[in-house]
C-alpha cells in the first residue's frame, strides 16, 4: 500500500472552463498544495487555457491526475470533504473550512489518505457526490449570495490549510527595523518639551505637569525607530526656524 500523502488531494468534480483550472492550480500552489485530481473536464485534457491562467503552478496541471468520476478518484481515500454552501437534506457532519482543515491535519498525522472536492461552476456538487463525502466543508457566507466560483473556494480551503501547517506570527513589522534606544527617546521628548515650553504650549500652569507627563508617555507608546526620531526632531527643528524667520 502507498504511503499516505502528507498532504489533502485537491478533486475538482467536472470543471467547465480551462481557466478555472488554471487559477485553482495557482490558488493551490500559493499555499503549498499540489495534489490535483480532475474528473471529466468539460473542455478535455490537456488544456492550453487552463495552462495559461496557472501561470507559474503549471507544474500542478503536469501531475494533474485525470479521472472518469467521482468513485475512481476518491477510491484510495480514507476520508473525504465535500464543498458546498448547500447540505441538500442530507445528513453529514459540516464544518468551516478552518475546522475541516485542522481535521484533515490530524487525519494525515495519523496516516489517513485525506481528499476535498470541489463542484462543478455553474451548478454545483450534485447530491450523489456529496453523498460519497464523509464531511461538508461549508464557508459561512452571505446566505443571499452564497455561491463561491471555483478559485475562490480553493483558494480559501487552501488558506486555512496552509495556517494549519505553517505557524505564522499574527502580527510582525516586516522589515529589519533599526528600534530607537531609549536615551534616544527621552532626548526627543526633551527636544519637544523645550521648544513647546517656550512656544507657551504647557498652560495653564496648574496643569503644566500633567500636560508633560501625557506627552512623554505619548513617546514612550510609540515604537519609533532611529529615522523616525531623526525625521521628528527634524521637523521640531524646522518649525522653530519657520517661526523665527525674518
Amino acid at each position: 500500500m502507498p504511503s499516505p500523502d502528507p498532504q489533502p488531494a485537491f478533486v475538482l468534480i467536472r470543471p467547465q472552463m480551462g481557466e478555472n483550472i488554471g487559477a485553482a492550480a495557482r490558488g493551490m500552489w500559493n499555499f503549498g498544495l499540489d495534489r490535483m485530481r480532475i474528473i471529466d473536464p468539460r473542455d478535455g485534457w490537456p488544456n492550453q487555457k487552463a495552462v495559461a491562467m496557472a501561470s507559474g503552478a503549471g507544474r500542478l496541471l503536469d501531475a494533474a491526475q485525470i479521472f472518469a468520476d467521482t468513485p475512481a478518484a476518491i477510491a484510495d481515500c480514507d476520508y473525504v470533504y465535500a464543498t458546498t454552501a448547500r447540505p441538500r437534506g442530507l445528513t453529514k457532519l459540516v464544518l468551516t473550512p478552518e475546522a475541516a482543515m485542522q481535521d484533515a491535519r490530524r487525519r494525515i498525522a495519523e496516516g489517513q489518505r485525506v481528499a476535498v472536492m470541489f463542484g462543478p461552476e455553474r451548478s454545483g456538487m450534485e447530491n450523489v457526490d456529496i453523498a460519497r463525502a464523509n464531511a461538508i466543508i461549508s464557508v459561512p457566507v452571505n446566505p443571499d449570495f452564497p455561491s463561491l466560483n471555483l478559485a475562490q473556494c480553493v483558494l480559501l480551503t487552501g488558506y486555512e490549510w496552509r495556517r494549519e501547517t505553517v505557524p505564522a506570527e499574527a502580527a510582525r513589522v516586516d522589515a529589519l527595523a533599526d528600534w530607537a534606544e531609549n536615551i534616544e527617546i527621552e532626548k526627543l521628548a526633551d527636544h519637544y518639551e523645550t521648544q513647546l515650553a517656550e512656544a507657551g504650549f504647557f498652560y495653564p500652569k496648574a496643569k503644566a505637569e500633567n500636560m508633560k507627563m501625557n506627552l512623554r508617555n505619548l513617546w514612550s507608546r510609540m515604537p519609533l525607530t532611529r529615522a523616525d526620531v531623526q525625521m521628528l526632531h527634524g521637523i521640531m527643528r524646522q518649525m522653530v526656524r519657520w517661526k523665527t524667520r525674518d
